[in-house]
């Protein structure tokens, strides 16, 4: 169905360094084909050139061919590529049309010329797949993360592609939505669909896919059949630099955190912490209590709360009238932003210069900067691309970026909302290793995070939300395990 060819590519006309290198694939119609691979090894530009991106809106240099059922893909116009292959991108956000989710659901079908009637029934038939019947007739911009990624898949099945193409589609998903994610692949894949999935989380995935095609430096380095994939434990996954197929063996990092400094011994209070979007309540907490210069996980289903409520805490929702008491100081929204930072889901919103050195340098005021800022970045596998625009990095370099400014601002408390969006395990746990070295300096660290074995990596106290309430609030000792996997695991 699908045939790539001598495939060789790179942006811009450079052919002496390509991104893409003897890319030689064959996928038949109705499999689940997995590309993995460490953050730029290429599957985002391998995903770019089956679905028509290249060369139609990123140009470069292109060798080979790819074709479906023995249509080039790379000569014939987007509009009939997009008739073969659905996409789904790691930012949902940038492929919306609408401004309300019932017509970008139907956008697609009305652009194909389908009858009303048709599109109508469509349109019924993917609010009973997807059950988002809680998503319809609401403005695009009010979705968090993971129903606006729910509303790009939902869109893009309306329009029955034969091939379903998804870059990092669990990235912004808490854990139910996940689970629903898998019963949707299962569904295309139930009805012949070819699904192509670029992906880090690799559990959610377990008994779907048909082949892994692990990618290193833009070449297809491994291939694996099912029955490969299946015999495969979890350590051959990570000495791969892979994530795990199960989180049923995942435990907690047993690495002690360092002492506390005695002026952190009290805990952070927060009071009157309550915050409406028109009539509908967002967060609604009377009173908080967490321990300082700890790393707190916040976790919860998506729409909980908990990007809003770390809006709030840092001080950036001037309609929140919450307190926090912090060593004897009583802090509103203003004292609140001068000690904290966040680094926001959708990073594009902060990132302001010209090359990722300055990104970080953004952030810090003393003579010795450069210096710093490049230890920072060494930190982050990042200092190969200092001189390089922050905006041509992929998602998860952008998403470094964005934390290295926040390791360089100093600030007494920071907040990272899902910091390992689209990050492999290796760039994981660096990012895990940073924050905890944040933590050795007596910073308190928030971290909104779908990722289970981020939070098992670096986190010592966990908020669960629901509603824009703290239903539970405890430590990550092994009680706290137990609770965090439970949450999670019972979910997927």
């Amino acid at each position: 169905m699908l045939k790539i060819k001598n495939i060789n590519f790179s942006y811009g006309a450079n052919n002496d360094e390509y991104d893409l290198k003897n890319i030689n694939l064959h996928i038949k119609k109705g499999e689940v084909i997995l590309l993995c691979g460490g953050s730029g090894c290429g599957k985002t530009t391998l995903t770019r050139l089956i679905n028509g991106l290249i060369p139609n809106f990123f140009e470069g240099s292109i060798q080979g061919q790819i074709t479906i059922n023995n249509i080039p893909i790379n000569e014939i116009p987007i509009y009939e590529t997009a008739k073969m292959i659905g996409s789904v991108f790691q930012n949902p956000r940038s492929q919306f049309f609408n401004v309300d989710t019932n017509s970008e659901l139907v956008f697609g079908c009305e652009n194909m010329g389908l009858p009303v009637e048709e599109i109508e029934n469509r349109l019924h038939e993917v609010i009973s797949t997807f059950d988002i019947h809680n998503l319809l007739n609401k403005s695009i911009f009010k979705l968090s993360g993971g129903e606006k990624q729910k509303i790009a898949c939902a869109s893009v099945s309306a329009c029955k592609p034969q091939i379903l193409l998804l870059d990092e589609p669990s990235s912004n998903l808490d854990s139910r939505s996940t689970w629903d994610l898998r019963k949707l692949i299962s569904i295309w894949k139930n009805r012949g669909n070819t699904v192509i999935i670029a992906e880090h989380r690799l559990y959610f995935l377990n008994d779907l896919i048909d082949r892994i095609i692990f990618m290193k430096d833009g070449e297809i380095h491994k291939e694996l059949n099912k029955d490969e994939v299946i015999s495969m434990d979890t350590e051959s996954f990570l000495h791969l630099g892979l994530r795990p197929l199960s989180l049923e063996d995942l435990s907690k990092n047993q690495e002690d955190f360092s002492p506390k400094p005695d002026n952190l011994d009290t805990p952070l209070n927060l009071t009157n912490f309550k915050y409406t979007y028109g009539k509908e309540i967002a967060i609604d907490i009377e009173s908080l209590q967490v321990p300082q210069n700890e790393i707190i996980a916040i976790i919860g289903e998506n729409g909980a709360g908990k990007s809003t409520f770390a809006r709030c805490l840092c001080g950036l929702e001037g309609k929140c009238k919450g307190l926090l008491e912090k060593e004897g100081k009583t802090l509103g929204d203003k004292e609140r932003l001068k000690i904290s930072y966040m680094v926001m889901q959708d990073v594009n919103h902060q990132i302001f210069t010209e090359s990722v050195l300055d990104e970080i340098l953004l952030s810090m005021e003393d003579d010795e900067a450069i210096g710093k800022a490049e230890e920072i970045l060494k930190n982050l596998d990042l200092l190969h691309l200092k001189e390089t625009h922050p905006m041509a990095l992929s998602g998860g370099q952008k998403q470094r970026v964005a934390i290295g400014g926040a390791i360089a601002s100093k600030k007494e408390i920071i907040i990272f909302d899902e910091p390992t969006s689209g990050l492999d395990l290796k760039h994981m746990r660096e990012v895990a290793t940073n924050i905890k070295e944040l933590q050795k300096k007596g910073i308190t660290i928030f971290i909104i995070s779908h990722d289970m074995e981020l939070i098992l990596e670096c986190c010592s106290h966990v908020l669960l939300f629901k509603k824009g309430k703290v239903v539970d609030n405890y430590t990550l000792d092994d009680t706290g395990e137990e609770k965090l996997k439970k949450f999670f695991i019972e979910n997927i």
